[in-house]
């Protein structure tokens, strides 16, 4: 199987080498690695030209944002499989092998999807717990949520990927979210057998994630896209869809309020977690209000970003 990499670079200089000697180490070797520079102006393309293997290609464009760095990306590939790995992620030797052995095992599948676990930008040796999505018709379950790190640890079927069509670049944040949803409405997700991660993903303050998640606003965009695809509009009642809606303007909120308490502001991260149990309760999240306090709020999910210490 042959694999295209497909990643956007916006000054990732001290991050995208590694990404790189991750693709290098890959026990499967049939790739090729597609670097979009997405307008650097650091020395993010002085170290991508500090490696000579043949089957790394660079693009160079004006910034157009990840979502359009993403389709020139595409537009180069003939593979049978993509993957979209993100400049300041990496990934485990075997991830492609793992990857493309469960894919080749069900044909009917989308995409491949296996473990990822997050690490701190400034411990890059010591993660977090390892993550397990789901696998199977994730339609219903994607529009509530975003079950994916990102398309670091999702190994799509190009002809799914032309089929899906291409990310919209007008979405700045959300934009991977709503493109697994329209990818979900072609078929299922296969689960990946491993129990170790195959993607790390760097959990960084220059990252897009790290401030738009604290922003309700940030979602709002990505949200009507989702939502107002007729393909959806077709295949729910109109009822069902503006409950899944609802739910998923819950999930938005306790992320909203998460980051808000990771960014040292818990009054106002409370209020959203509490709008969110109320739309749509849940014990395990009732129990961590009703901790209200206490030091489960400096831990977990809930720890402080180092800047907010």
């Amino acid at each position: 199987m042959h694999i295209d990499i497909v990643t956007p670079a916006f000054n990732v200089a001290p991050y995208i080498g590694t990404a790189i000697r991750s693709v290098l180490a890959q026990t499967h070797q049939y790739w090729t690695m597609t670097i979009v520079d997405d307008g650097s102006t650091d020395d993010t393309a002085a170290v991508i030209a500090g490696f000579s293997d043949p089957r790394l290609r660079v693009i160079r464009q004006p910034n157009a944002g990840v979502s359009a760095a993403r389709n020139r990306g595409l537009e180069m590939t003939n593979a049978d499989a993509v993957l979209f790995l993100d400049a300041d992620d990496w990934l485990s030797p075997d991830a492609f092998s793992i990857l493309a052995a469960a894919l080749a095992a069900d044909p009917a599948a989308v995409a491949a999807v296996g473990p990822y676990q997050r690490v701190a930008d400034q411990a890059p040796n010591r993660g977090s717990r390892i993550w397990h999505p789901a696998s199977g018709d994730l339609l219903r379950s994607l529009l509530v949520r975003n079950l994916f790190a990102n398309g670091g640890h999702l190994l799509i079927r190009r002809n799914m990927l032309v089929a899906a069509g291409r990310f919209q670049p007008d979405l700045r944040y959300g934009e991977d979210w709503e493109y697994w949803v329209r990818l979900s409405c072609l078929g299922s997700f296969t689960a990946a057998r491993s129990l170790a991660p195959l993607l790390f993903v760097r959990e960084r303050h220059g990252g897009a994630y790290f401030g738009m998640a604290a922003r309700p606003e940030s979602f709002v965009p990505c949200m009507e896209a989702i939502f107002d695809a007729p393909a959806l509009k077709a295949r729910f009642p109109a009822a069902e869809l503006a409950s899944l809606r609802r739910r998923a303007e819950a999930e938005n909120d306790w992320i909203v309020g998460r980051e808000l308490i990771r960014h040292g502001r818990p009054l106002e991260g409370r209020q959203f977690l509490r709008r969110s149990v109320r739309a749509a309760p849940c014990l395990r999240r009732l129990a961590l209000l009703a901790a209200g306090s206490l030091p489960i709020f400096q831990i977990g999910p809930f720890r402080r970003y180092p800047e907010a210490e």
